[in-house]
């Protein structure tokens, strides 16, 4: 059998595949339920999570400002799974469980996160977009902003594929 001879995910079968990370992402990463992560586009160009602030990510007491810890898991993990949705794309062959085993081969490489202002809002949006996805190398960049649109932080990262 030839890759010719696969036909690609049905809307269904990718629906699956879309569930599955989200389930991945919100659930079964543990550290992204304490940072309270929800997922909201897993689709190739629009990889995007929401997280409302909380006691417990405030890095700053008197402020109450977002933990720039908080602020880089939360890049990181984001610029992760638009990787592993980009793999998804460019195989659009995998059945659920192989894009979940190719999952298992990604790492982060390298990550610069720029602190631009004040991790201050109620609710924060993660996008993030992959820039290029080689063979071995996955370059992402990723933003971080708050309810209101104000760009807290910036982040670009490099991640293993194979």
């Amino acid at each position: 059998m030839t890759a010719s001879d696969l036909q690609p995910r049905t809307a269904a079968e990718q629906a699956l595949v879309d569930e599955a990370l989200v389930d991945l992402f919100e659930r079964k990463i543990s550290f992204n339920q304490t940072l309270g992560l929800k997922i909201v586009s897993v689709q190739p160009g629009d990889v995007r999570a929401t997280f409302d602030m909380r006691p417990e990510l405030v890095g700053h007491y008197a402020h109450g400002r977002l933990h720039g810890g908080v602020i880089s898991a939360t890049l990181d993990h984001m610029g992760g799974l638009a990787v592993i949705v980009g793999i998804a794309a460019r195989h659009p062959h995998d059945k659920v469980q192989q894009v979940m085993a190719r999952f298992t081969k990604v790492g982060t490489l390298d990550l610069r996160v720029d602190y631009l202002r004040q991790g201050l809002g109620r609710q924060f949006t993660v996008t993030a977009e992959v820039m290029r996805l080689g063979g071995r190398i996955g370059s992402t960049q990723m933003r971080l902003v708050n309810e209101e649109g104000t760009l807290i932080a910036t982040a670009a990262a490099a991640y293993t594929v194979a």
